[in-house]
């Protein structure tokens, strides 16, 4: 098990998950990784380039891998996976799998759920698309379930690392220091002072909006010389960053099992992280080096 891509933050690997599991250097990492991001290949009715398996087959796939991923973590570790939608073959139905999967994983490999997230994806092209674009039967679906587990009830957690801005209202707030305070209609009393300090932000929410459309220049240029396809399914690299700010601190160590185009070792990196992705398909690996390219 030799690295494919190596910087002075992580290495990416050319293999299958399970491959590099039996491995010695996946051996290794037993009780050490601080979070695991990933997005595996989704339970999709026709099979994509870059891998999937369906129905019952996938489902015991993915909860087989998250009880063997679950012993590489710390005992404060996390963690996170992304899994799309998915519909029936045939009908503007939608399919229960990514659900029972997300639930299958908590289950077999005895891990907390910590909390569920929603990923919206406001450049997403409509789909699917004969109930959507032909049909006008369906809207856009444009959100993935993101669920986060532990081993703790109390992982290593930080909501002040991923504050949001303020908005102009609230800024006006705290300058102002007039607030509505006293007894909502819901039975919560709010103090008078309760929001008017100044936190640096505001507490994320768990619908995080970011689009996809842009990309990393480094990346496509790269794909382009080298001639290799670029992954079709890359997350934006603000997703990743999120939960390893969320997550972990510095100098962690973050995996991506199934790596891609290695967007969460690109993270990692830029955040001063640990990091290690793995990815069977060669052709996404080598354009993945584009990434780690010095400008």
């Amino acid at each position: 098990m030799t690295s494919f891509i190596k910087t002075d933050k992580g290495e990416a690997y050319n293999s299958t998950i399970e491959d590099f599991l039996k491995s010695k250097k996946g051996k290794s990492l037993v009780g050490k990784v601080n979070l695991i991001f990933t997005s595996p290949p989704y339970p999709l009715v026709v099979p994509k380039k870059y891998g999937n398996k369906q129905g019952e087959e996938y489902l015991d796939w993915i909860a087989q891998i998250a009880k063997d991923l679950s012993k590489l973590l710390t005992k404060d570790g996390s963690l996170v996976v992304e899994i799309g939608n998915a519909w029936n073959k045939g009908t503007p139905t939608m399919s229960t799998l990514p659900i029972e999967t997300l639930i299958s994983i908590s289950k077999s490999s005895s891990m907390n759920i910590c909390q569920q997230f929603i990923w919206h994806n406001p450049g997403k092209l409509p789909g699917p698309a004969t109930w959507v674009n032909i049909k006008r039967e369906r809207i856009t679906d444009s959100y993935t379930h993101i669920w986060w587990y532990s081993k703790s009830e109390h992982p290593k957690a930080d909501n002040r690392n991923v504050l949001t801005p303020y908005t102009a209202a609230m800024k006006n707030l705290i300058k102002t220091k007039k607030y509505n305070h006293g007894e909502r209609p819901s039975g919560h009393k709010i103090s008078k002072t309760g929001f008017l300090s100044d936190n640096g932000g505001s507490i994320a929410r768990s619908a995080l909006i970011y689009a996809n459309t842009g990309f990393d220049t480094n990346y496509r240029d790269w794909c382009e010389k080298k001639k290799v396809p670029q992954h079709p399914a890359r997350m934006p690299l603000e997703l990743a960053e999120f939960f390893i700010k969320f997550l972990t601190h510095k100098n962690d160590l973050v995996l991506d099992p199934f790596g891609g185009s290695c967007t969460t070792g690109k993270a990692a990196e830029m955040l001063n992280r640990q990091w290690i992705c793995i990815e069977p398909k060669k052709e996404y690996l080598i354009g993945a080096k584009g990434r780690f390219k010095k400008d």
